[in-house]
């Protein structure tokens, strides 16, 4: 029998489905829930078991880890006769890796303390690549010994692993960070598209940029996507819209002024309103596009 904990699921999206399987790789057992019937079949493919719903999943759960894609998800998932909090065992784990505001996660440990459920928040960077290759940088809020109790489930899904401070501060470093990804594709697509029309070689002179000064994990992670053209979502557009809006109130609230993120995030609304919200945010690059016209005939 495995002294691991045993796990539920709840969330198989493009980043739950490989994170899940990377649990059941190390041998964890992994049971787990989402709405879509072909991902309940991809996850018993590869070793775990389906629910049929969240109160299976959780019932027997010692932690529950959570994936959707924001706080109105995270809501009703976790309330309610049927949610997580009513179905889970007093001492249960909950640990919510969605990017949501940081008063959702606020106010979801508050409710579970009162269920004797205890909760962080700790949501992920790293896109669809680090799922899969379990390099995500993981940024956590919450208490220090849930933290530690964790820390084992999340050094199985990631590399970096930091508790940031009390619940909800996850959330709000994580808002900084996608605040910093938005603006890092946006002056790469303004990039590509002055080096394309400079007659540069581009392929060359991404590699070059990315050894210098000017190299980033964005720039490494996306440079394929913008010399192929190729937008399939590995984060979309409309889930970056939503978490601009993150930063941007949260930013409010404190007093903090975003003068370059403000700009930033009306071009990923833009691009969103353009009907491009399905793809990769790496995407920018057509609304860069957009504003320079047409290439220069040769």
């Amino acid at each position: 029998m495995s002294t691991l904990p045993k796990i539920a699921w709840i969330g198989l999206g493009i980043m739950g489905s490989p994170m899940a399987e990377n649990l059941i790789k190390a041998g964890y057992d992994v049971t787990g829930y989402t709405l879509e019937q072909d991902k309940l079949d991809r996850l018993a493919a590869n070793g775990g078991t389906a629910a049929p719903s969240i109160a299976a999943a959780v019932g027997d759960a010692d932690v529950v880890i959570t994936m959707v894609p924001a706080s109105p998800q995270v809501e009703a998932i976790a309330y309610g006769d049927d949610g997580i909090l009513a179905n889970a065992r007093r001492g249960t784990l909950l640990i919510d890796m969605s990017s949501i505001t940081p008063q959702t996660s606020v106010d979801l440990a508050k409710a579970a303390a009162e269920r004797g459920v205890k909760v962080l928040d700790a949501p992920v960077s790293g896109g669809e690549a680090g799922a899969i290759e379990a390099v995500l940088s993981i940024m956590v809020g919450g208490e220090q010994a849930d933290f530690d109790q964790a820390k084992p489930i999340l050094d199985t899904l990631g590399k970096t692993i930091v508790l940031c401070g009390p619940h909800g501060s996850g959330q709000t470093v994580k808002a900084a960070n996608q605040l910093i990804v938005a603006v890092n594709i946006q002056a790469c697509a303004e990039a590509v598209v002055f080096l394309e029309k400079s007659g540069v070689d581009l392929p060359a002179a991404l590699d070059v940029l990315g050894g210098g000064l000017a190299g980033s994990t964005v720039l490494e992670r996306k440079k394929e996507n913008f010399k192929q053209r190729d937008f399939k979502p590995g984060f979309r557009i409309d889930l970056h819209h939503k978490d601009m809006g993150i930063v941007s109130d949260a930013a409010r609230s404190v007093g903090a002024a975003l003068p370059v993120g403000a700009v930033v995030a009306n071009l990923v609304a833009s691009l969103r309103a353009q009907g491009d919200g399905g793809l990769d945010h790496s995407a920018l690059l057509r609304g860069v596009e957009r504003l320079s016209g047409p290439p220069e005939k040769a």
